[in-house]
């Protein structure tokens, strides 16, 4: 039986028929690991002893009574995110042999759970691009169940419709980010990548909490995700806000997209074009805000208290200098400098202050109309996934990625990317995915919509 290619709700089932146990499951994703990953390059580290530890605490409580939804499902964990004990790099040489000596908030609660983690997953260095890429990744290719990302501007939803899964940014506040490396705080969220809309709603359900160690973390909140799926969708109402669909999104996307809106309309939903003007202001304040927010978090990698160090300095200026310019990749060094740069004397009103009331002027918008729609249905990227270093050498046009996903985050919203079909692409066929962005604490309706698109596609 290929264990590797089902999704959670049916490992759950031959978990609760006893037909195979975690350690089982563990054993053979451990093996798809084996197989593949040197093709796709989805793990840093792969975590053998911890897995089958895990995989025989899931088995006890099983025998226990005491399963959850997720007990004894394998899954992946980003880089960025501390795991006691086990490497927590970030993608990058300043953190590369790092042992964290405490879980993160969301490894705690899969613990809890009992998930069983394989490993933890490649990204962009300290998230600083589409950084999800490696949770998507093994997700796709049947590496682990599912996976858990953070998405700053869009590092969950491009990755998971880059590789044909369901990808959720939830409301920020509602998942804990404690234990997450920072990149930039007022933006970062941890959130699922899966195989299916429900298994996405479930992994939500299992993270999401108050947590009193983060400042930003909402006291009160509904955590029933799944409560609507399977529901029908009359009288709700989606908008397309008609400049998503513009200048730089590839016609074929587009249509796919579109495409998807017409089959929520036949599911029942009121499908209705609308505008959105104020999205123009997200990308330029979206990169000002986070580098400046990033030149901050990053100034504690210093050489000092750990992490890498630089040697042959003689002096604490010289350390710093060394440690930063060997320790940190080209993109990061290049964000730092441009965070300082907007945060300095002379330069605050000019870039980090227009940027905030740019950010506000957003958050009315969207809040304007979702005061007449329930939802709303865009593009997640452009184009479908680009070849490695295709984009490299322009940081303008890779940037222009994000331009479908870094909104969400200025307002705090949660929004899920779903498969949508394939395109053509240099003899490939390669996956599309659509958005559906919702108003704060909205997930219970964005899954209800998610999955009846999904129902829909399965039964053509």
């Amino acid at each position: 039986m290929e264990y590797s290619k089902m999704n959670i709700a049916e490992l759950t089932a031959l978990l609760e028929k006893r037909e195979v146990s975690a350690r089982e499951l563990a054993a053979d994703a451990l093996k798809t690991i084996a197989a593949k990953d040197g093709a796709v390059g989805a793990y840093l580290t792969v975590s053998e002893e911890e897995a089958y530890r895990q995989a025989d605490a899931a088995d006890k409580m099983r025998a226990e009574g005491c399963a959850g939804a997720l007990t004894g499902i394998p899954f992946a964990m980003k880089d960025n995110i501390c795991t006691k004990g086990v490497r927590t790099t970030c993608a990058s040489k300043m953190l590369e042999h790092w042992l964290p000596v405490y879980d993160a908030c969301v490894t705690e609660r899969l613990k809890a759970a009992g998930a069983v983690m394989l490993g933890k997953t490649n990204m962009d260095e300290f998230a600083m691009g589409s950084s999800s890429g490696g949770s998507a990744a093994a997700v796709a290719a049947d590496e682990c169940a599912f996976a858990i990302g953070s998405d700053t501007g869009g590092s969950i939803r491009q990755p998971a419709s880059f590789c044909g899964a369901v990808g959720m940014k939830p409301t920020y506040g509602t998942v804990s980010r404690y234990g997450l490396v920072a990149y930039a705080s007022s933006f970062d969220q941890i959130g699922p990548i899966t195989k299916t809309v429900a298994d996405n709603a479930k992994v939500l359900e299992a993270i999401s909490c108050h947590d009193r160690r983060d400042s930003t973390s909402l006291p009160e909140f509904d955590t029933a995700y799944s409560a609507l799926i399977g529901k029908d969708l009359s009288g709700m109402k989606i908008g397309l806000p008609k400049e998503y669909f513009g200048e730089g999104i590839r016609d074929d996307v587009a249509a796919l997209v579109k495409n998807a809106a017409d089959t929520l309309a036949k599911a029942g939903a009121q499908i209705e074009e609308c505008s959105l003007p104020a999205v123009r202001y997200a990308l330029p304040a979206y990169y000002v805000l986070c580098c400046a927010e990033a030149s901050s978090n990053l100034a504690r990698f210093d050489g000092i208290r750990y992490g890498f160090r630089a040697e042959g300095v003689e002096d604490l200026e010289s350390l710093y200098r060394k440690t930063r310019t060997q320790g940190f990749g080209k993109e990061v060094r290049r964000r730092i400098l441009l965070g300082n740069y907007v945060l300095s004397a002379g330069y605050y009103d000019a870039y980090y202050k227009k940027a905030q009331q740019a950010r506000t002027l957003l958050i009315r918008a969207f809040k304007e109309l979702f005061g007449r729609y329930d939802l709303l249905l865009t593009p997640v990227a452009p184009t479908p996934a680009y070849k490695i270093g295709e984009k490299s050498a322009d940081p303008m046009e890779m940037a222009l990625g994000d331009i479908c996903t870094v909104p969400v985050n200025l307002g705090g919203l949660p929004a899920i990317s779903v498969p949508c079909g394939r395109v053509a692409e240099n003899g490939a066929e390669l996956p599309v995915g659509f958005q559906l962005i919702g108003p704060a604490f909205s997930e219970a309706k964005i899954y209800q919509a998610a999955a009846a698109f999904e129902s829909s596609i399965a039964a053509r």
